[in-house]
């Protein structure tokens, strides 16, 4: 596979998947492709991560998807949120995060999403964009890098927390990254890249629609938050 050109984002990777998966049964197809990784501890850590993924990976809870803020991207350093989702994070005690990323982790709490806490730091667990721009699926040159699309940003299905063992394995390893958004196909139907059906403007196949909590492009043409 010809690397491109990394970027400020480090986007690109020497390594891919290496064969197709087969959505049937997708766990089957990641133990196939890791094997090909040429060092046993780490196969035994991906395997581990994976027979045990209650212990490293949390989805949300509420299966419906939630696009929370329609048009909002990670472009910006800080975010204002409107009234309509303020009132809604105040009835469901959910506390709201101005800073880049904060959307984002704002859409996994409404979807019912938990960030457990870490053993090591006062944070929680980390919140990452499944479609995150690295790792095209075979035969493609490109990936949906999910924070620069205002489709996608906040949309629950997909994000997920990650236990830190298991956001250093996303990031480090293509069999990992594409297990979990077969996974998120599996749960919520959701496809952006189109690797398994073909999907509406949202990533979603079968008739799967967001249910938009707030539009950026209303509020602006209403004159209120920009």
């Amino acid at each position: 596979m010809t690397i491109k050109k990394a970027n400020s984002s480090n986007l690109a990777s020497p390594v891919s998947i290496s064969s197709t998966i087969d959505i049937a049964d997708a766990k089957a197809w990641y133990l196939r492709e890791i094997s090909n990784i040429n060092n046993e501890c780490y196969i035994d850590i991906l395997k581990h991560i994976v027979n045990n993924e209650e212990k490293y990976i949390r989805w949300t809870t509420i299966e419906s998807p939630i696009l929370l803020w329609k048009g909002s991207t990670r472009e910006h350093k800080y975010h204002s949120y409107s009234t309509n989702i303020k009132t809604l994070a105040k009835e469901k005690s959910i506390t709201l995060d101005g800073r880049a990323n904060g959307p984002a982790k704002a859409a996994f709490d409404f979807a019912g999403g938990i960030r457990p806490s870490r053993y090591g730091s006062t944070n929680t667990w980390y919140c990452n964009h499944i479609y995150s721009g690295k790792y095209p699926y075979l035969g493609k040159i490109n990936t949906l890098h999910a924070v620069k699309d205002g489709n996608h940003f906040t949309q629950s299905c997909g994000i997920v927390a990650l236990h830190p063992i298991a956001n250093a394995a996303f990031d480090e390893y293509p069999e990992f990254a594409w297990y979990l958004r077969a996974l998120a196909f599996l749960k919520y139907k959701y496809d952006p890249d189109s690797s398994f059906g073909r999907p509406n403007e949202f990533g979603f196949i079968d008739g799967v629609v967001p249910k938009i909590i707030d539009n950026l492009y209303e509020r602006n043409e209403k004159g209120g938050i920009k």
